[in-house]
């Protein structure tokens, strides 16, 4: 009985609480702020510059109402997206689970991108996947912490040879993340480029 009730009691001490492992994430997103030596404004700071970061210093805001941390790399040619407005994206990604250190993109092949359908109302944004490796791995809800720097960027096509699309890099904490983070707490680090579909 005594090995027995030692068995259980080790059991529970290796259960881990939601509390817990929301420190966990916390950890690992302040080891990558630490390690990569990156620069946290606030969103007043960001504001002031223009609604822009400076990426020679490292900078990233942290969005209050999120969660999210963003680095606007290029805000990108094009337009932003007009209240009312609906339309597809395409979207190239690198993804890295900040825990389990795990890599996951869409990067690499000019042809390999996610598509999303996305509509804004005033500064409220929704968004479906319809098609590419986001859709077919986690399904077609777009994590909300993508969202966050749709109010800030362009999206557009590049006319010209000094055009470019958009590129953000964000920290997403699981509140903001897809149907893997929100399950078990895991915080996601991305870098994302956002081009509008002809």
């Amino acid at each position: 009985m005594a090995a027995a009730a030692l068995a259980l009691f080790n059991a529970c001490n290796k259960y881990e609480t939601y509390s817990d492992k929301k420190n966990q994430e916390r950890d690992a997103i302040n080891a990558l702020i630490a390690d990569s030596s990156f620069v946290v404004i606030s969103q007043e700071q960001f504001e002031a510059q223009g609604q822009t970061t400076d990426v020679g210093k490292r900078q990233f805001v942290y969005m209050n109402n999120s969660g999210v941390y963003m680095q606007i790399e290029r805000k990108g040619c094009g337009k932003p997206l007009q209240d009312g407005e609906s339309t597809n994206l395409l979207v190239r990604f690198l993804e890295i689970n900040l825990e389990q250190q795990t890599y996951f993109n869409n990067d690499t092949y000019p042809y390999y991108v996610d598509k999303m359908y996305i509509t804004k109302t005033g500064t409220t944004l929704s968004a479906t996947f319809s098609s590419g490796r986001m859709y077919s791995t986690y399904g077609a809800t777009v994590p909300a912490g993508w969202l966050v720097p749709l109010n800030y960027i362009n999206v557009g096509r590049p006319q010209a040879a000094d055009e470019q699309i958009a590129r953000v890099r964000l920290i997403v904490p699981h509140s903001q993340g897809h149907t893997v983070a929100a399950q078990y707490v895991y915080p996601y680090y991305y870098e994302l480029t956002f081009e509008r579909e002809r």
